[in-house]
C-alpha cells in the first residue's frame, strides 16, 4: 500500500493465491495487465474502493462479504469459468464497449462463469452469451433477452407496480443487454407485491429462469 492508500496489483500473472480486499481504507485496484488464475478473492469493501482496469479471471473465485453495489467495474475485465458468492446489486458484466471511449471498455467478457451461489438483483450480463452462465435460482429469477422479449412481456399483467417501473422501461435499456436478474423479495418489497405473485407471473415465460 502507497501513502495514498493505494493497493495496486498489475503487469503479473497470480495463480493458486488467497487475495484478501477487505481493508475499509484502501482503495483496491487490480491491473491494467493483471491475469488471475485459480485465485479466490475475498471482497468486503464498498464498489466505489474496488477497481479493474483491464484485468482477466480465469477459474477464479469470488467471495462478496459485504454487498457490492452498483459496480460497473466488472466491464472492464475479462472473466472465464469463475464462481460467485455473496450478494450483488446494480452490478453489470460483460461486454459493453459503448460504456466508455477507454481500451479498457473494448475488453470485457464473460463466459462459463456461476452465479449459482450469489444473490442478484437488478445485474445484467451484457454483449456475451448468457447460455454460457448458471444464473441463481428462486428467490433469484433471471430475463434473458429482456430487450427482444419486452412486446412480449409487456402483453401480461404484472403485480404491484413492477409491470410500470421495471418491464414496461425494458426497451430503454442499453441495446446491449443480455439478461438481468432480479431477487424476487427485494424487488416485491420496492414494487409492492408479493414474492409468491412475481413467481406466479414470470412462471408464464420459458425465458425466464428461476
Amino acid at each position: 500500500m502507497d501513502w495514498l492508500g493505494n493497493v495496486v496489483f498489475e503487469d503479473r500473472k497470480i495463480e493458486n493465491e488467497r487475495l484478501e480486499l477487505t481493508d475499509k481504507e484502501a482503495n483496491y485496484i487490480l491491473g491494467p495487465n493483471l491475469t488471475l488464475k485459480n485465485c479466490t478473492l475475498v471482497l468486503k469493501v464498498p464498489a466505489r474502493r474496488l477497481s479493474l482496469h483491464q484485468a482477466r479471471f480465469i477459474d477464479c473465485t469470488f467471495e462478496v462479504k459485504q454487498e457490492l453495489k452498483n459496480h460497473q467495474g466488472w466491464i472492464r475485465a475479462a472473466l472465464e469459468g469463475c464462481r460467485f458468492k455473496g450478494r450483488l446489486s446494480g452490478c453489470d458484466f460483460g461486454h459493453w464497449p459503448e460504456y466508455g471511449k477507454e481500451p479498457e471498455y473494448q475488453l470485457g467478457a464473460i463466459e462459463d462463469c456461476d452465479f449459482s451461489e450469489a444473490s442478484l438483483d437488478g445485474c445484467r450480463i451484457m454483449g456475451c452469451d448468457p447460455r454460457t452462465i448458471t444464473f441463481p435460482k428462486w428467490p433469484c429469477f433471471t430475463l434473458l433477452d429482456p430487450i427482444g422479449h419486452s412486446r412480449e412481456l409487456n402483453s401480461v399483467e404484472w403485480p404491484g407496480r413492477f409491470g410500470l417501473a421495471v418491464i414496461e422501461e425494458l426497451h430503454t435499456r442499453p441495446s446491449s443487454t443480455k439478461a438481468i436478474t432480479y431477487h424476487a423479495p427485494s424487488i416485491a418489497k420496492r414494487f409492492k407485491a408479493t414474492p409468491e405473485e412475481l413467481k406466479a407471473a414470470i412462471a408464464r415465460f420459458d425465458f425466464i429462469v428461476y
